[in-house]
């Protein structure tokens, strides 16, 4: 994770954190998890239109990415990333569940989604562990990025999609300044 806002071509604000976006070819290369209260502005038209739609997605969790985004990753991983684009906000798969349709093992599906270069974008945070547990996220179980996770999950949520494991850990205990709108 990224601390220094000179890495970016847009940083998008988010409740509890930030969205750094880099472009590249007038394609989006990247997008990570940046602490709360960096933000630059776009300086392009793709970078107005990242902004846009990122925005919208975090006022409304049902709106649709059309972005075009830098073809990257193994085969393995182009196919969980395709399995994540598929799963309706407000759903969840368990990494077994992913792994089966792949033929795959959830070890090898929670490491493409921890490589998962577009966050949100290609929704790696709607794949959880068995049970309604959490699981990682973007190679961390502790700390910040689970908290994200935890709030992408439960905004979609409040969207009147999904409740996930109501009393479980995969939306309780979440970081007080990261929290749904």
């Amino acid at each position: 994770m990224s601390t220094s806002d000179g890495d970016w071509d847009v940083i998008v604000d988010a409740p509890g954190f930030a969205l750094g976006v880099r472009l590249a070819d007038d394609m989006v290369a990247s997008i990570e998890f940046l602490p709360a209260g960096l933000k630059r502005s776009a300086r392009c038209a793709l970078g107005r239109e990242v902004t846009t739609q990122l925005t919208a997605y975090l006022r409304d969790p049902l709106t649709p990415f059309d972005l075009p985004l830098v073809a990257t990753g193994t085969p393995h991983q182009r196919a969980v990333w395709q399995v994540m684009r598929a799963i309706s906000p407000g759903s969840t798969l368990t990494y077994g569940d992913v792994a089966a349709q792949l033929g795959s093992s959830p070890r090898a599906v929670g490491g493409a989604c921890g490589a998962n270069p577009f966050p949100v974008v290609i929704p790696c945070h709607r794949i959880v562990a068995a049970g309604g547990r959490l699981g990682g996220f973007a190679h961390s179980t502790t700390g910040f990025l689970p908290g994200i996770k935890r709030w992408l999950l439960a905004h979609e949520a409040a969207a009147g999609g999904f409740r996930l494991s109501a009393n479980g850990p995969a939306l309780s205990s979440h970081r007080p300044d990261v929290r749904p709108s």
